[in-house]
């Protein structure tokens, strides 16, 4: 037998992180397991990026647009969903910016309940709401931004009928979690440095809670600084306030009152990391470059920890953490979110000025520039 084909009969290939990780996580015999194969997926060194920062300094991308619904959501949905399928619930709600009203579909498709999605109108990626329609998801738009449509969800998900699968449910941080076990079960150790988008504030927390959770019980012997960056437009943890109306091209990142606001807080404390901010241009610009650098297609809240890293690379800017300062031969990761083509809008000006050329040779050479 072939070492590939050992693999492919690992027992738990295939069936999601609660399956690989059931030790950790709140299940039980009786719990069903509700999976689309989640997680397992790739850190990708990037010697470019690498090369940027310097000093002999590692960069990974855990690239968790290659889960079932094309972002990291789907790893607390299996958790949220299996313990609502548990509990009997017969439904599951969700607010959204997007990549959670996918996930929550599909998962519950997959259990054979329903699911409500309330979003705000006019403020989700074309992509994402598509998957939210073609999982079979009721879908309600409201004359709002996402905090509103938290505060609906929040006041519905004390009904009998529905089981709030946003990240104010535990067991979502719990599946999030995951995440740093794989990257700790990659690197044999947790890196130095994780950088990651900040939006609702869920995942920082679920990642400081899974390096925490390993270490203790040791499977790691050290903790990552934990560094999250908000778009300019919607960064309340940077600047300590709520953001009333916040803006951004990065739709994902695009709320003004985290619902995580208080334990991402703590871990960025705990973790002597940090809240910094970067600009929708900085973030378009990160999308771009991870594209046509490292054929790494993310959307646009995906690219704003590349950005941050960036501007880390750049003391003058004065940003929280220059990596000048940082000791040579560290480990740093970036998690990218989702997947480009759950948010394509920003890049289909490109796709809509292609002209036709006459079908011969020279007019291809010329159009290519060649």
């Amino acid at each position: 037998m072939t070492k590939s084909n050992e693999v492919l009969r690992t027992p738990d290939r295939g069936r999601g992180v609660i399956a690989r990780y059931r030790e950790y996580l709140p299940v039980s015999e009786s719990t069903p397991i509700i999976s689309l194969g989640e997680g397992g997926t790739p850190l990708i060194f990037s010697s470019r990026l690498s090369a940027i920062v310097g000093r002999g300094c590692e960069v990974y991308l855990k690239y968790e647009g290659l889960n079932p619904t094309c972002s990291f959501k789907d790893r607390g949905m299996t958790l949220a969903v299996s313990k609502a399928v548990e509990c009997g619930t017969v439904a599951v709600i969700c607010a959204s910016t997007g990549n959670t009203s996918a996930s929550a579909a599909a998962y519950a498709a997959r259990a054979g309940i329903r699911c409500a999605v309330v979003l705000p109108a006019g403020k989700i990626a074309s992509g994402k709401l598509l998957q939210a329609f073609a999982y079979g998801a009721k879908v309600v738009a409201i004359d709002g931004n996402f905090d509103d449509a938290l505060l609906v969800v929040r006041a519905l998900g004390r009904r009998d009928d529905f089981a709030i699968v946003n990240s104010i449910n535990p067991d979502r941080i719990s599946g999030q979690k995951t995440a740093a076990f794989e990257i700790v079960d990659d690197l044999g150790d947790a890196p130095d440095f994780h950088l990651l988008p900040l939006g609702n504030a869920g995942n920082i927390t679920a990642y400081w809670a899974g390096y925490r959770e390993y270490r203790d019980a040791g499977n790691c012997t050290s903790l990552p600084a934990m560094l999250g960056f908000q778009a300019a437009g919607a960064a309340p943890m940077f600047h300590g306030r709520v953001v009333e109306n916040p803006e951004t091209i990065a739709s994902a990142i695009r709320i003004g009152n985290p619902a995580s606001w208080e334990a991402a807080q703590r871990a960025v404390q705990d973790s002597r990391g940090a809240v910094d901010i970067v600009t929708d241009n900085e973030i378009l610009e990160a999308q771009r470059w991870l594209a046509t650098h490292e054929g790494i297609f993310v959307e646009p809240a995906s690219a704003a920890p590349i950005a941050g890293l960036f501007n880390c690379c750049e003391p003058v800017r004065g940003p929280v953490y220059p990596f000048t300062q940082i000791r040579e031969g560290s480990r740093i990761v970036c998690t990218v979110t989702g997947h480009g083509l759950k948010d394509p809008e920003v890049m289909v000006d490109r796709a809509t000025k292609l002209t036709a050329v006459a079908p011969n040779e020279q007019e291809v050479l010329r159009a290519i520039g060649f």
